[in-house]
């Protein structure tokens, strides 16, 4: 284990450091089973083993001490040990999403001053590869539960080592809360102190989590929801069951098998329960269920919790809060779930929220809606402003209403419709283009899209323009559907008219 202690230093004698959080898992009994995918359950053991490989793979590659290390991480075995491992060297991490084009990993490559790529093999394209070239990044490959330096890219250049050391971080991409999606670094102290200071697994470590039944993980590893349930759930000594993904399916079986007494689900996951008209007996065992990360119409919750009795539990919280800063409790909804459909709950403690004028800035009192403005504890004393629309009631419970910035929340993804306009102006076909989000009884929303053609060109087919989409854009931001217009509708001021654009994909209106 020698060179998975190579990591940050002793701590301040109070909070142990991430680096020996992490290593705690590679020091438990090799054979204990500690996560199941597909059916296959995999051990500490192979788990240390993967780490002890990627650490002399990283040292092979001559990137210094200092240097960051790229993650494109898929919900793999493979993939969690290995996030696991570079947290024990005290190494610093930028998460890369791996569900976008070759060409989407390769322009992130080349934006990172990261020294080593780590990726499955099926993520090395050609795209990725030559960007590593040219950046002078490492390759290493991540297989089935074992990793090895790709060939003809060992090596990384020194000068992709930054010059100063900085406290090792996660670099995750923050999803609009604050502006548009932009790289945020989350500091391994910080999720030290989430693990160790806010985290009720942790203060039931050892005995009490052996018992437990199985967590569910199914958000994205390279955000940091992914990155908060997955690492202190195996730190704190819980088993895990990985999902790719979330599925309806996925989720029964884990409810099916190990009978969890607490578990959560996407929004997105909860209309899905009940179109699937799931019997009640199958849940019995649930007692309250948790979800976060987009809106839950209110009539959803009502419809579950009338259905199936269960609490839902709503929270709210961001990259750039550094976890969760309000959320609706056991013990509230007790007293006030029936009051209070649809809300994210109170402040959590130490943190604060107020309701502010878009225009001036003016703090508003309760029951009028505005912008949201929070400060964090995981962040310091300064407000945090954010573009979500909501209310603080007299109650001091939070309802969320809406983005100022016109953001589609499909899922658990916000999606800047901005983003999407410009990839769609990048075709050589596409004269302007106007996108909105539309309501969807799974997801939420959805985005649409309005194209205007350039003067004499036929329209091109569907495919090929969702083709050229994901050359530049995540999966999550592919247009649901797209309209071929004579002219955008506008406003007397030719500003794009949103309403006169989502009208045209209401079929109710036909």
């Amino acid at each position: 284990m020698s060179r998975l202690q190579e990591g940050d230093g002793e701590g301040d004698g109070e909070t142990p450091t991430l680096s020996q959080l992490a290593r705690q898992v590679f020091e438990r009994d090799p054979s204990t089973a500690v996560l199941e995918y597909q059916g296959r359950w995999y051990t500490c053991g192979q788990m240390r083993e993967l780490a002890q490989q990627l650490s002399l793979a990283i040292a092979e590659s001559g990137a210094s001490a200092h240097a960051t290390v790229a993650l494109a991480a898929r919900n793999r075995p493979s993939a969690v040990a290995a996030l696991l491992g570079l947290l024990a060297l005290g190494r610093s991490v930028e998460m890369i999403y791996p569900f976008q084009s070759g060409a989407g990993v390769a322009r992130d490559l080349a934006s990172l001053k990261s020294a080593i790529l780590l990726a499955a093999g099926p993520d090395l394209s050609h795209e990725v590869r030559a960007a590593a070239r040219r950046e002078g990044v490492a390759l290493i490959a991540l297989g089935d539960m074992d990793v090895r330096a790709e060939p003809g890219w060992q090596r990384a250049r020194p000068e992709r080592a930054p010059e100063v050391a900085h406290e090792p971080r996660i670099g995750v991409l923050t999803s609009g809360t604050t502006g548009p999606p932009k790289r945020f670094p989350i500091s391994h102290g910080l999720v030290a102190s989430y693990v160790t200071r806010g985290n009720l697994l942790y203060a039931l470590h050892g005995a009490q989590t052996a018992t437990m039944p199985p967590v569910l993980l199914s958000f994205p590893l390279g955000n940091i929801t992914g990155i908060y349930s997955t690492v202190p759930t195996l730190i704190a000594g819980l088993r895990v069951v990985l999902l790719d993904r979330f599925t309806l399916d996925g989720w029964r079986d884990h409810v099916r098998r190990y009978r969890p007494a607490h578990t959560g689900m996407l929004p997105s996951g909860v209309q899905m329960l009940l179109d699937a008209d799931v019997p009640a007996d199958e849940l019995d065992c649930i007692k309250s269920l948790g979800t976060g990360a987009a809106p839950l119409d209110p009539a959803v919750q009502r419809a579950f919790e009338g259905r199936y009795g269960i609490p839902i539990l709503l929270s709210y919280g961001a990259t750039e809060f550094g976890g969760r800063v309000t959320a609706m409790t056991a013990e509230l909804h007790a007293s006030w779930g029936q009051q209070k459909v649809g809300s994210v709950g109170r402040a959590v403690q130490g943190a604060q929220l107020r309701v502010v004028d878009p225009q001036t800035r003016a703090v508003l009192g309760p029951g009028e809606e505005g912008l949201l403005e929070v400060v964090s504890p995981h962040m310091g004393p300064e407000w945090i402003r954010t573009t979500d629309v909501g209310v603080i009631d007299h109650d001091g419970f939070v309802f969320l209403s809406g983005r100022a910035d016109g953001a589609i929340t499909r899922g658990g993804f916000k999606i800047l419709p901005e983003t999407i306009e410009r990839a769609l102006l990048l075709h050589p076909v596409v004269s302007a283009a106007a996108v909105v989000g539309v309501a969807d009884r799974r997801l939420g929303q959805t985005p649409v899209a309005a194209i205007e053609l350039r003067p004499g060109v036929s329209a091109p087919a569907t495919a090929e323009l969702e083709a050229h989409l994901r050359q530049h854009l995540l999966a999550t931001h592919i247009p649901t559907r797209l309209r071929f217009v004579d002219a955008l509708p506008r406003t007397p001021s030719m500003k794009v008219d949103r309403r006169g654009v989502r009208a045209l994909f209401d079929e109710s209106a036909r």
